[in-house]
């Protein structure tokens, strides 16, 4: 199988960059600057054994390659804001045979959050999920860093919205050749929501810098805290902190990497880079969501969905606000819900003559 890497920045970037290092074929799609250092100087990936160039065919769409292949697999791994824009380029694509990529083409979805592989279900016949435990970063043109050992990440895949078969094996047995670890599992939601509590973390990192002192922790177990009581009320099954380091062991433990120090996750390289968008609608407001469809107050992950997002928009600096500022917007907006209910059941108990 031919491996067609939608969105070469950090996992997309570490990912094909691991499989081209086992002997599989690779396609690089990027965009823009990261398009452009790719063409003229490799995939440099930054990795514990040192740096790697990898010089691949890198295209910027589908005309690019022409017509795609029967044996091609496309995985998307551009952010989920992104994923309308990448469907709606590659889903028409000529396939050699007759038909199109939609139709006839694997899509592996290897994105935060939980939407953008719903989203693809409306364009593709073959959706593939991931759930993406893969430390990586991606602030400069044509250079990734993968910090972790000995295995480079774990990614959990299965068919959306669920089961598994042989193209989901397939795929696996080559990234278990790549320095992945790979399950394939019928229940990848369960992986994926617990994915989601986790990175609801990623708009505090974004927003106030590093999550390592005490009041940034705090934040971020209240935050956490609102999507648990979402996620039950919906009836959202998630695996448990104890499965997840059952599987995950000590596979994966982060070394330093010569000039290559880890700022932030996703959502902080995002910002880092200036790119004007950010995935907080697919994290935090994927919580919120679900919270107003539940009945479920979610006032910690709407005040950093807007905050991220007008980060985003205004490209502010990443980690430019005191993290005791933060704390306080965060107490003042669960306040205002508060009071807001309570003004809501006296308006109540008024009419009903209590």
């Amino acid at each position: 199988m031919r491996y067609i890497i939608i969105g070469a920045g950090a996992v997309g970037g570490a990912v094909g960059g691991r499989l081209a290092e086992a002997g599989h074929e690779v396609v690089l799609v990027a965009r823009g600057a990261q398009y452009a250092a790719l063409r003229d100087g490799g995939l440099r990936l930054r990795v514990p054994e040192g740096e790697l160039t990898y010089r691949l065919p890198v295209v910027d769409g589908p005309a690019g390659l022409g017509v795609l292949r029967a044996d091609d697999v496309l995985v998307l791994a551009v952010k989920t804001q992104d994923t309308e824009g990448a469907l709606d380029a590659w889903g028409p694509a000529p396939v050699e045979g007759g038909g199109t990529a939609a139709e006839r083409l694997p899509l592996l979805c290897a994105q935060n959050g939980v939407e953008g592989q719903r989203v693809a279900l409306r364009r593709f016949r073959q959706v593939y999920g991931v759930c993406v435990w893969l430390p990586a970063t991606f602030v400069e043109p044509g250079l990734v860093s993968a910090a972790g050992s000995p295995l480079t990440g774990i990614l959990h895949l299965g068919v959306y919205p669920h089961g598994t078969d042989e193209t989901a094996r397939r795929i696996a047995a080559d990234l278990e050749k790549s320095r992945f670890e790979a399950p394939v599992v019928p229940d990848l939601a369960r992986w994926q929501y617990a994915k989601l509590l986790s990175n609801l973390a990623n708009a505090v990192e974004a927003v106030a810098g590093p999550v390592d002192g005490e009041e940034a922790l705090a934040l971020v177990e209240r935050v956490q805290a609102e999507g648990v009581a979402v996620l039950e009320a919906a009836g959202i099954a998630y695996t448990s902190p104890e499965e997840q380091r059952e599987v995950r062991g000590d596979k994966i433990t982060l070394l330093p990497l010569d000039d290559a120090p880890r700022g932030g996750g996703s959502s902080w390289q995002s910002l880092t880079r200036g790119t004007g968008t950010i995935e907080a609608d697919y994290l935090n407001g994927e919580i919120v969501l679900l919270g107003r469809l539940h009945g479920v107050p979610t006032p910690l992950n709407d005040l950093l969905q807007r905050l991220a997002n007008a980060y985003a928009r205004e490209r502010r600096e990443a980690g430019s606000m005191p993290v005791g500022e933060l704390v306080r917007l965060a107490d003042e907006a669960v306040t205002a819900v508060e009071n807001q209910r309570s003004g809501n059941q006296r308006s109540g108990n008024q009419r009903s003559g209590k």
